[in-house]
């Protein structure tokens, strides 16, 4: 793993007249969203037929839901189908890459979840977000784009990994929400954020997690305004798993910290990288404020 000085793209002589070409970009029109709704742990579905798999993380053994695209959204084995279906269902590579991350920030004393206040955008497995239950957090809330990913595969996950876990790890006192909306909407069903779009500086969540979640160049925007109205000031962080690019729909971590970059709020510091040869390079981020 290698970890950098804070992220700069552009130099300070080019100042920020910079046009950011990739977000003007046209892409093809989608279709509404659903609206944002709350969905409750008691809502988990009793009629998909969840399985579960040990996946080992290191030295972490979690379980890995696996439910049916077909059985669920009527749909073939699709990786994502744009404003319908957004990818919730697949185990992406980046949410093993950020545990690894995050195991580490704790091993090292960079990061504690103890008493913590936890977002995690994109959920699906929630595997980053039932880690940061494992480790002591105060509140974990769960945000995916489907409502039906949330009560066919990450509420039945987090159960089944919680259950696991309890014998030897205290997690009855986190409290676990479960939030389904698009980017520039759900803010207003999640419980600890602005809703006037300005930086959150009257609470927050304390830690935001996010893997595999900045593929579409259209909703890099709306997902940082996001994160700016749900971050705590002045010492909340972000810890983001992506590609370095995502080839063929645009997006990757590249286009993504240059509009961090021109904002000017936040910094950002490289945690992790792999290049394994088998995919794309893939990152793990760290957010914070300036």
């Amino acid at each position: 793993m290698a970890t950098n000085p804070t992220f700069q793209l552009f130099s300070s002589s080019q100042g920020s007249g910079l046009g950011l070409g990739f977000l003007d970009s046209p892409e093809p029109a989608l279709p509404p969203p659903p609206p944002p709704v709350e969905v409750l742990s008691s809502e988990v579905s009793s009629s998909t037929d969840f399985e579960v798999d040990k996946l080992t993380i290191g030295e972490i053994t979690l379980l890995k839901g696996r439910v049916s695209t077909k059985e669920v959204f009527g749909l073939p084995n699709s990786d994502l189908v744009p404003g319908v279906y957004e990818g919730g269902l697949k185990l992406w590579e980046g949410s093993i890459d950020l545990v690894k991350a995050l195991e580490k920030e704790s091993q090292t004393g960079n990061l504690s979840f103890s008493g913590k206040r936890v977002l995690e955008l994109g959920c699906g497995h929630a595997l980053p977000g039932i880690y940061a239950c494992l480790k002591g957090s105060d509140a974990v809330h769960f945000q995916d784009f489907n409502a039906e990913v949330l009560r066919c595969l990450t509420i039945p996950n987090l159960n089944a990994n919680l259950s696991e876990k309890s014998s030897s790890v205290s997690v009855s006192e986190t409290e676990v929400r479960f939030f389904a909306g698009e980017w520039s909407e759900v803010h207003q069903v999640l419980p600890l954020v602005n809703s006037d779009g300005e930086t959150n500086k009257k609470g927050g969540y304390d830690i935001i997690l996010m893997a595999e979640t900045i593929y579409s160049i259209s909703a890099q925007k709306s997902q940082y305004e996001l994160i700016k109205r749900c971050l705590a000031y002045p010492d909340g962080a972000v810890y983001m798993a992506a590609k370095k690019y995502y080839f063929g729909v645009g997006g990757g971590t590249r286009q993504f910290l240059s509009m961090i970059e021109k904002d000017g709020a936040l910094a950002s510091t490289l945690v992790s990288q792999v290049t394994d040869g088998s995919s794309n390079v893939r990152e793990v981020w760290k957010l914070s404020y300036k």
